[in-house]
């Protein structure tokens, strides 16, 4: 059984964004801009990529 994964990168910078939406995108282990990982496609994931949407790109 493979586990989907999504690859979620960091397009736009963290300074002055609301803190819920800095510790969303802490919390997918991104840490600077150009900064791509690889996360479980979880209901718990989408949902921090959802708040954070606008500083993020997804694929797949």
């Amino acid at each position: 059984m493979t586990t989907a994964t999504v690859k979620v990168t960091l397009i736009k910078s963290m300074t002055g964004r609301i803190p819920n939406h800095k510790l969303c995108v802490k919390g997918l282990g991104l840490r600077r801009i150009g900064h791509t990982v690889e996360v479980l496609d979880t209901p718990e994931n989408r949902g921090m990529i959802s708040k954070a949407y606008y500083m993020l790109r997804v694929e797949g």
